[in-house]
This record gives C-alpha cells, sequence and structure tokens, in this order.
C-alpha cells in the first residue's frame, strides 16, 4: 500500500490530485494537509510513502517544508505541484531534495508519469526542465539575481511583493518585524532593489508571485 500525503491549501486541488491518483494507483491511500503546521504534524504522526506539496501555502510555505522534510525525513519522497513557473521554481525545489516539479497546468497523464517514475525511484523531468539542468550543470545557465537568495529571502520576497506590510509579514511567518525588516535588507542589497515597489516589479517580471 502507498500512502500519499497531499498538502495544498485549496480543497478543489487536493480533491483532483486525489481523484487522478486514485485511479491510476488503485492500492494508494490519501491524507491531506492546509499548512505548514498541520503538514509537519501529520508527517511526524504518520508514515508516508510519497509527499505531493504545493508551494504556495498560508504563513511558511511549501520551501520550507521541502527543506524541513529533507531535515527530518531525507528518504521521503516529495513532488512539487506547483502553479508557479517551472523556469524560476523547479531547479530550486530539485536542489532542496525533491524528486519531480510538476506544474498545475500539466495534464492528469503527466502527473500519473510524474508519480510512477518517482515512486519507481527515479527523478521525473520535462524536456524544458532537462535542458535547463543540463545547462546549469555546464556552467552555460545565466542564473537570476533571485537565485542568490535563501528560501526564507525569497518567501520574504514574495509577501512583499503581494503588498504586505513588514508586520504582516512578521505575523504571517511568526518572526519578529525586525528580522522581517533584516532579510528585506538583506534581499534588496542581493536584488540591487530599493522599494517595495521595485521589489513588487521584479517578482512580476520573474514569475514568483501570480
Amino acid at each position: 500500500m502507498t500512502r500519499v500525503l497531499l498538502v495544498d491549501d485549496h480543497e478543489i486541488a487536493r480533491r483532483g490530485i486525489e481523484n487522478v491518483l486514485a485511479s491510476a494507483l488503485p492500492e494508494a491511500t490519501f491524507g491531506e494537509a492546509e499548512r505548514y503546521a498541520e503538514a509537519l504534524a501529520r508527517l511526524k504522526e504518520e508514515r508516508w510513502d510519497l509527499l505531493l506539496l504545493d508551494l504556495n501555502l498560508p504563513g511558511r510555505g511549501g520551501l520550507e517544508i521541502l527543506a524541513e522534510v529533507r531535515r527530518l525525513w531525507p528518504r521521503l519522497l516529495v513532488i512539487v505541484v506547483s502553479a508557479y513557473s517551472e523556469e524560476e521554481f523547479a531547479l530550486r525545489c530539485l536542489r532542496l531534495g525533491a524528486q519531480a516539479y510538476v506544474m498545475k497546468t500539466a495534464g492528469s497523464k503527466e502527473l500519473v508519469a510524474a508519480v510512477r517514475k518517482v515512486l519507481g525511484g527515479g527523478k521525473y523531468v520535462t524536456a524544458v526542465l532537462a535542458e535547463r539542468l543540463a545547462a546549469a550543470a555546464g556552467g552555460d545557465l545565466a542564473q537570476p539575481p533571485h537565485e542568490l537568495l535563501s528560501t526564507r529571502e525569497l518567501q520574504v520576497l514574495r509577501l512583499v511583493a503581494l503588498g504586505r506590510s513588514l508586520k504582516e509579514v512578521a505575523d504571517e511567518l511568526c518572526l519578529s518585524e525586525r528580522t522581517i525588516a533584516t532579510y528585506r535588507a538583506r534581499l534588496a542589497k542581493k536584488l540591487g532593489l530599493s522599494s517595495n515597489v521595485e521589489i513588487a516589479r521584479y517578482a512580476m517580471q520573474h514569475k514568483l508571485v501570480d
């Protein structure tokens, strides 16, 4: 029996993924979580074979869950299923330890193919991602500046770009406002940006926010 945990804050998305996989993997059983704390609790309380993870979650997001999973459960298989651009997020997710990155715009056949490949012990990459991986390995891929950001800095960038105040970001991430201000200053320096407007513009240009 294959135990699959679905982490996505949209119930319709969870139901859709479960329906697709239940038809293809009749032996599978499913669990679900909507946010970081709930996902970590379920991972600690039960045994899972596969985690299907969205990146855009309330508060601490999917990238942080992925990093935590790799620290605590290094053998757990992870497939990121996200609406965010493969071009901007897939490499980061693979480097953090995911076995596959599937966009939500992909068809059900691609999702099933990714799950079967990962459960079989492999990694699933699209042709586009394979080219990027080859270019990165050969040093031919020009990395955008945000690739220099830490996972936390990237998360703060995205929330600031969505119009959140420092206090709102701090509340959402359960950190102090002073800490968030430090992260914002660091990311702004790395990207050469000086205002929230510039941060928002950069995030939109690079498809880091919806």
